[in-house]
């Protein structure tokens, strides 16, 4: 179930500790991804605080937000570039995308799969994407309180299990959020230092979330399963023996 744009809107830019959350990722995405000069970056799910950074230097910015979620215009004060898409059907040109940042999608997705594969399409073969998601050993996955408290935390094990079977191929991995999920103004000061900290102790486990960074495998591995069984559906009288006749 996706969290309402509402509530997002609220936490990340009304709150005191959305704000120090979405510092604390966006400076981890943008250590990752230091420049996006002339490439087409794409957000999706509630991504568009990650992306400010790459407003004045990236070809083209795109913030994806699904139905079920809803759309809010961004950036403020400059011209919109979210849109309201289908969370399984982008409108999107396929390999088009050299920056891929999903956050707040993946784990709240009816459909996980359908949505992978959608963003393996967009990404271009050369492409880079970060998947970011609340972490099943941190703290944050634990209070819902906060957006990373909803939906399906992951282990690091079985958010790039679930990334290799689509074909998107993870290069490195980090964690952010290492101060705990309160508004205290202790820990609200004392948070860059936490992160600090925290990035130089681990980078898996301690943090509120994970942050996976992938390529694209070209081509995409066989999917076996499903999809092989809709190659080869079922008949109606499959398995069943053949008519013998009687004897007279």
């Amino acid at each position: 179930m996706h969290l309402d744009v509402i509530d997002l809107r609220k936490f990340y830019y009304r709150t005191a500790l959305g704000r120090a959350a979405q510092r604390s990722v966006r400076d981890q995405v943008r250590t990752l991804w230091p420049d996006a000069s002339r490439q087409n970056v794409l957000g999706f799910g509630f991504a568009v605080p990650l992306l400010r950074p790459y407003l004045g230097e990236a070809r083209r910015v795109i913030g994806l937000m699904p139905g079920q979620q809803g759309v809010m215009p961004w950036p403020a004060g400059l011209p919109n570039v979210s849109v309201l898409c289908e969370e399984t059907l982008w409108p999107v040109e396929t390999d088009s995308i050299d920056k891929l940042i999903v956050m707040h999608g993946l784990e709240t997705s009816e459909h996980p799969v359908a949505l992978l594969d959608e963003c393996y399409r967009v990404m271009a073969p050369e492409g880079r994407g970060l998947f970011i998601v609340p972490n099943r050993a941190g703290l944050w996955s634990r209070r819902d309180k906060t957006p990373f408290g909803f939906g399906r935390p992951y282990t690091l094990g079985q958010l790039e299990a679930q990334l290799r079977m689509i074909g998107l191929v993870p290069s490195r991995h980090v964690a952010a959020l290492f101060h705990p999920p309160t508004d205290t103004p202790f820990w609200l000061k004392t948070g860059p230092m936490w992160e600090r900290l925290g990035r130089k102790l681990s980078n898996r486990y301690a943090g509120g979330v994970l942050m996976v960074e992938v390529t694209k495998q070209v081509p995409a591995p066989p999917r076996r399963g499903l999809r092989e069984a809709v190659r080869r559906p079922l008949k109606a009288l499959d398995g069943l023996g053949q008519p013998e006749a009687k004897p007279v």
